[in-house]
């Protein structure tokens, strides 16, 4: 009977999609254009900011696999990423000198942004990795500067291949 279980479990979990076959060459065009646009804004990041970056790689992930989901529309990558900046920033500001402040002023940056994406109708996930990020290693012009220029560029590579890109998810 556990061998059973296992297998199943192992069956559910490493299985390659069925559409796999037909749209091969979208998996990997897409994530290679992905990749390619992630590289060239590295250019823009610096490892000092690795948080930031982490969440820029999430949007490329959306913008590029999930083309045709709400959250990868130019306006909520490009909003999100700013109201990520702005919660991040302003909850930096808050004095955090003990592990559990820490603690605390982190999830309030995630918690401010989740807010206002969804009061304002940004939603974009991978920006609450901006505040966090933010929050983390501080705000600074060119964090700003960085994260909105690989919001543009992440959204306008989306616009112009859009018609090119399918749903993989």
């Amino acid at each position: 009977m556990e061998i059973n279980l296992l297998k199943d479990i192992k069956r559910s979990w490493i299985r390659i999609r069925s559409e796999f076959s037909r749209f091969w060459k979208n998996y990997l065009y897409q994530s290679l254009l992905a990749a390619i646009v992630l590289a060239i804004v590295m250019l823009v990041l610096t490892t000092e900011h690795a948080v930031v970056i982490a969440s820029i790689g999430a949007t490329a992930f959306v913008v590029f696999l999930m083309p045709r989901n709400v959250t990868a529309t130019p306006r909520r990558v490009i909003g999100g990423h700013i109201i990520g900046l702005v919660s991040g920033s302003l909850v930096a500001l808050i004095p955090h000198h003990a592990v559990f402040s820490y603690v605390i002023v982190y999830a309030i940056a995630v918690g401010v942004s989740a807010f206002l994406m969804v009061a304002l109708d940004f939603e974009h996930p991978p920006a609450s990795g901006t505040a966090l990020g933010v929050a983390i290693t501080g705000s600074s012009f060119g964090v700003w500067i960085a994260v909105i220029t690989s919001s543009i560029i992440l959204s306008l590579t989306h616009r112009f291949f859009k018609k090119y890109l399918r749903d993989l998810t």
